[in-house]
């Protein structure tokens, strides 16, 4: 069974690694993407490795982007604008704990509206 995806954008490269590494450790039925960093290895982000890491991990219960910070939200929102991605969400809710608790509610089958009310839900409170 195919469950919801995420990916992970941040500014680091080192971020995104590291809470790739938390959540599989934990959660290791659902995918999770990363578009750390720029393409040259440095600081920023990136649309086309957003791109990327999006068609890596899409299944067909859709794809779930955590942002880091400023232009990493706008990167994320314009990747998903500009390919016209159905059933991709921008996600509003912290990078770490967001995803987290996203990827445990996506381990339990449930659907991308469920995953994303989940992981806001939990920001929110």
């Amino acid at each position: 069974m195919a469950n919801v995806s995420i990916v992970l954008v941040s500014h680091s490269s080192k971020v995104t690694e590291g809470i790739r590494d938390i959540i599989t450790q934990m959660v290791p039925a659902v995918s999770i993407g990363v578009a750390g960093g720029t393409e040259e290895g440095e600081i920023g982000t990136n649309i086309d490795k957003i791109k990327q890491a999006i068609e890596e991990v899409q299944g067909e219960k859709g794809v779930l982007l955590f942002y880091d910070i400023g232009s990493a939200k706008m990167n994320a929102e314009l990747a998903v604008e500009m390919n016209e991605y159905k059933n991709v969400h921008v996600v509003e809710a912290p990078i770490l704990e967001g995803a987290f608790v996203a990827a445990v509610e996506a381990g339990m089958g449930k659907s991308l509206e469920e995953v994303q009310a989940a992981a806001e839900k939990n920001y929110r409170d």
